[in-house]
């Protein structure tokens, strides 16, 4: 029961978070331009990249939230964890907003392209940028504590006000203040200190009282070091992987051009709000299992995790793969835009559903504390993304870099998974495959295929948004069908409405 609750809450909550992320961006590139939207783009991958000096603090004190609510940890020492935790996490913030000051001139001047802002203007962005990353680094500590201890409904609450207030409220103060890219980031870093102060409330709160308060504690950082060791080497890499594309992007494109890339992996980055609450709900689940050896329950969620990862993400990316600039001219209503962006867009999120599909054998890995298969997976992969892009993006441009992501996830779907189960999991791999992956996949294939070819191209606003609505209706319906966890699972829920529905009518009878 709680399973599901923190799965709907998480869909709720990071629906209405995507929603509030992706609804205002045509307003914010028509009141802003498309370069400033570049900077905006940029900002993600500043945070992103900035995220390794959480070197593996946050993942591994989710897994110690979620290994406490399995009576591994007294209240004392999870409380010496997070104190410990929170502690280097404001120092290393510190560091950030700093070291981001004191580097704004060249990245504006000797970095970026730009044509229409001056570079003054974009300093001064990258200065607040720095305090605004420096606040969401801090966020991370207390988001991952609250995951950990799966008090998922009550995050989702805070996470969907303070999403609706750094959407829509940018776009007010855009529209009635100031309609400046200055404004935008400093609306966001005050939404930040709010959100920051709700978090840490929120976190001390689901924590039972010990016998004293928190400190900071050596000892209870040593016993988590290896642990965290090996997540800082998995999320440096895994940031090579996934972000170098846009560094040198961000070099080799004018800025104009590398706004059109930015749009085109927000749109698909939103895949991740689909397959993101999947993970939050079931890691801890994975965690919790893993520490009782209940190895049947543990296979049992494995295949019911990977198989709503098929068919709800699976489902929506093969419609936006079909009907990326249908998708795009509903949204933006710029027909020149969508028509520029609509195959990057194809591409990319393709690549994203293959590494979504991905997600659930990672999670039992981390669930299991082996780290090292990802580390010299990704390390491989590396050696092979760097140099590709090096040699594909001057040539090919940003079509070329969506190509490389592509290969590299279909490499890591065909080649690194058989290493994954010859150690856990092994008598699960051809159910994953079979299936959790490819059964759901086709048949969403096969049904939004055959409504792409009664209606390729709708012209009108209500017949796109009718084909799109009846696309994604038929593909996650006939995938879910197909998926047989899933459907014994819907079976199940129906089967308890009915039961309770049918009760109540005895009782007015």
């Amino acid at each position: 029961m709680a399973l599901k609750r923190n799965l709907v809450a998480n869909y709720l909550g990071q629906g209405w978070a995507a929603l509030m992320g992706l609804a205002f961006v045509p307003y914010y590139i028509k009141l802003l331009g498309i370069e400033a939207y570049g900077l905006i783009g940029l900002f993600a991958v500043l945070q992103a990249w900035l995220s390794l000096l959480d070197m593996g603090m946050t993942p591994t004190l989710g897994r110690e939230m979620a290994r406490f609510t399995a009576g591994t940890h007294s209240n004392e020492s999870i409380r010496d964890l997070l104190r410990s935790i929170e502690i280097i996490a404001v120092v290393v913030a510190v560091l950030i907003a700093g070291g981001v000051a004191l580097g704004s001139d060249w990245i504006a001047t000797s970095w970026l392209k730009a044509e229409a802002l001056p570079s003054e203007m974009v300093a001064q962005v990258f200065t607040i940028m720095g305090l605004v990353t420096a606040l969401r680094f801090v966020e991370g500590v207390y988001r991952s504590a609250i995951v950990g201890l799966q008090r998922h409904v009550l995050f989702n609450v805070v996470n969907s006000v303070m999403a609706t207030l750094r959407g829509l409220g940018a776009l007010g103060i855009l529209v009635w203040v100031s309609p400046t890219i200055g404004a935008f980031f400093l609306w966001q870093g005050g939404v930040s200190l709010v959100t920051l102060a709700l978090l840490f409330a929120t976190t001390y709160a689901s924590i039972p009282e010990g016998e004293r308060k928190g400190r900071f504690s050596l000892d209870a950082l040593r016993c988590v070091w290896r642990f965290a060791g090996g997540m800082v080497g998995i999320t440096i890499l895994a940031l090579l992987l996934t972000q170098v594309d846009k560094i040198l992007l961000s070099k080799l494109l004018t800025l104009r051009e590398f706004g059109h890339y930015t749009l085109a992996g927000a749109v698909a980055g939103a895949l991740s709000m689909l397959i993101g609450p999947i993970f939050q709900a079931f890691y801890p689940r994975f965690c919790e299992l893993q520490a009782h050896g209940d190895t049947l329950a543990l296979a049992d969620s494995y295949h019911k995790g990977a198989q709503l990862v098929s068919v709800i993400a699976g489902s929506a990316a093969i419609v936006l793969i079909y009907y990326a600039e249908t998708f795009l001219l509903l949204w933006t209503q710029d027909a020149e835009l969508s028509e520029n962006v609509a195959v990057l867009l194809s591409l990319l999120i393709f690549g994203n559903l293959l590494n979504g599909l991905l997600g659930i054998p990672y999670q039992m890995q981390l669930a299991h504390g082996w780290l090292r298969l990802a580390i010299y997976v990704n390390s491989v992969a590396v050696l092979f993304i760097i140099p590709a892009i090096l040699w594909v993006v001057p040539r090919y441009g940003a079509l070329g870099a969506a190509w490389i992501w592509v290969a590299l996830n279909a490499g890591y779907g065909l080649i690194a998974a058989q290493f994954l189960y010859r150690r856990i999991m092994k008598a699960e791999k051809w159910r994953w495959y079979k299936e959790d992956v490819l059964t759901p996949l086709l048949v969403a294939t096969f049904a939004v295929g055959i409504v792409k070819i009664l209606w390729p191209a709708p012209e009108t606003l209500s017949a796109q948004v009718l084909v799109l609505a009846f696309a994604s209706s038929l593909a996650l319906g006939l995938s879910g069908l197909a998926a047989n966890r899933v459907r014994q699972e819907v079976r199940s829920i129906v089967g308890s409405v009915l039961d309770k529905f049918n009760r109540k009518l005895m009782f007015f009878k």
